[in-house]
């Protein structure tokens, strides 16, 4: 979790909290970015839990969660991932009078496999804990137009407590079925990370392979449990996001990676994050993040992922009989060594950016709540429009490891400082920029000072971001910030 402001602020006055630093090499323009910023408002959809969102080679992205009654399968489709928010909601499957399905309906996702459709999820037996993976067949163009058909229960090694199936190709052309299903030789757990090859959509081949077990303490925090495993590919590497303990502000996620050349049904071949790669974080007031999916940006250019959380931590009673968990969205990033950055879940409203300097491009150079964190959260920030002078036109940039804390012009430099709707006057006004078509490259942007015409937020020679008028060639560039 990231730590506290209320130790870096006063309750009565704005406390300064770092000049922001650059590390500058000699002034050059950076190419503009491969992997451009992301523009979505969170939360996507209220009360849906287990969220998955793939898009199709129809333009369209398709979403699946769970709902809070526990009692249907619902679709939604939208051009853009913003519009899921408030698409029409359509039901392509419900609850049972008895048998499979008359329980629980958990986590359904929605895969196109040979040029049909196909919903894995979760069904339980009303009455009793009997939940195991279940498949529908659909036939159509359109999923929520489809011809739906059962295929039954997947057939695993062991007729145990099962959930959470989800399917991926491997480099060689193989299928796999990853799920999370409890060992009858560790009864005392609640459930491991599996995979085996498919012989078909619904059907298991071979021995199946436990691949993570719920044995570091972060995972084993009220239920022992690894669950609702997703793969996402790059580079030459698999990397299988996992989620762990109860389903309370304890809940959080984990990830394992290996070689896309590896035997994937070796366990060893399979290395595991020490520690939570994303967890609840008490400064954005966002608990218990995890059962995560990924889907490319509309661009193509970006991953995002899609997971739930909770606004707030505390639960009265078990927290799956509390309907709130909710859909949100935000950037994968990309660390240099080609594995994924996940931050931190990101405050509520517009999703974050970060800004790379025009004038650095080898390493990548961006703005920096502390000059001296390699943190991705501390590179992130909310372009709030207007900013908080109001005036049209105007933005302010927002911290998001640290919400309240804005990038305030003090005389000819800047400076993060705690701020609110509540400030005065001067404050709201020193804390606003008229966001401009990059001085030195039209793809980029630049910020001119409210109340200070023609001064732009640009890099100093010493590597300072101070006011400056970007009066040359050298100076534009120092002004022209990409956003990622």
């Amino acid at each position: 979790m990231a730590r506290s402001l209320r130790g870096l602020v006063t309750a009565t006055a704005a406390v300064i909290i770092s000049t922001v630093l650059f590390l500058h090499t000699a002034p050059a323009t950076a190419a503009a970015t491969t992997s451009p910023a992301v523009s979505y408002t969170n939360p996507l959809v209220p009360q849906r839990a287990d969220p998955h969102v793939m898009k199709h080679t129809d333009g369209y992205y398709y979403f699946t969660a769970t709902v809070p009654a526990y009692d249907k399968i619902i679709l939604r489709r939208a051009q853009t991932i913003q519009g899921l928010s408030s698409a029409p909601e359509t039901t392509i499957w419900t609850r049972k009078a008895s048998g499979v399905g008359s329980g629980q309906v958990w986590a359904p996702e929605l895969h196109r496999i040979d040029n049909k459709w196909y919903v894995y999820v979760a069904l339980g037996v009303s009455g009793q804990w009997k939940i195991r993976p279940f498949v529908l067949e659909g036939t159509g163009d359109n999923p929520l137009t489809a011809s739906w058909t059962e295929k039954g229960v997947i057939k695993t090694n062991w007729d145990t407590f099962s959930l959470d199936a989800s399917t991926f190709v491997s480099a060689d052309g193989t299928r796999y079925l990853i799920w999370a299903q409890q060992e009858p030789s560790r009864s005392d757990e609640n459930s491991s990370i599996m995979i085996a090859p498919l012989a078909n959509p619904w059907t298991i081949r071979g021995t199946a392979v436990a691949i993570s077990r719920p044995e570091l303490a972060w995972e084993r925090i009220g239920y022992k449990v690894n669950e609702g495993p997703f793969v996402i590919q790059r580079s030459g590497k698999i990397f299988l996001t996992y989620s762990a303990s109860a389903t309370d502000y304890n809940y959080c996620m984990g990830m394992l990676a290996a070689s896309a050349s590896a035997d994937l049904m070796k366990a060893s071949s399979w290395s595991k994050s020490s520690v939570p790669i994303f967890a609840s974080n008490s400064n954005t007031s966002q608990y218990g993040p995890g059962h995560n999916s990924f889907v490319p940006s509309e661009d193509g250019l970006s991953d995002v992922m899609v997971y739930h959380d909770r606004s707030y931590r505390d639960i009265t009673g078990d927290p799956l009989n509390d309907p709130n968990r909710r859909t949100r969205v935000q950037k994968l990033y990309w660390k240099a060594d080609g594995t994924p950055d996940f931050g931190i879940p990101v405050p509520e409203g517009k999703t974050p950016v970060r800004l790379r300097s025009a004038a650095d491009s080898n390493p990548a150079r961006y703005v920096r709540l502390r000059a001296a964190s390699t943190s991705l959260a501390e590179t992130q920030f909310r372009i709030v429009s207007p900013g908080l002078g109001g005036a049209s036109g105007s933005v302010s940039l927002e911290s998001t490891s640290s919400p309240g804390v804005y990038l305030r012009r003090a005389g000819t430099k800047v400076q993060f400082e705690a701020g609110s709707s509540a400030s005065p006057a001067s404050f709201k006004t020193e804390a606003s920029f008229t966001q401009r078509a990059g001085l030195s490259d039209s793809q980029g942007i630049s910020l001119e000072a409210t109340g200070a015409a023609g001064q732009f937020l640009a890099l100093d020679k010493d590597g300072n971001l101070v006011l400056s008028a970007a009066g040359d060639v050298a100076v534009q560039a120092q002004a022209t910030f990409f956003l990622e």
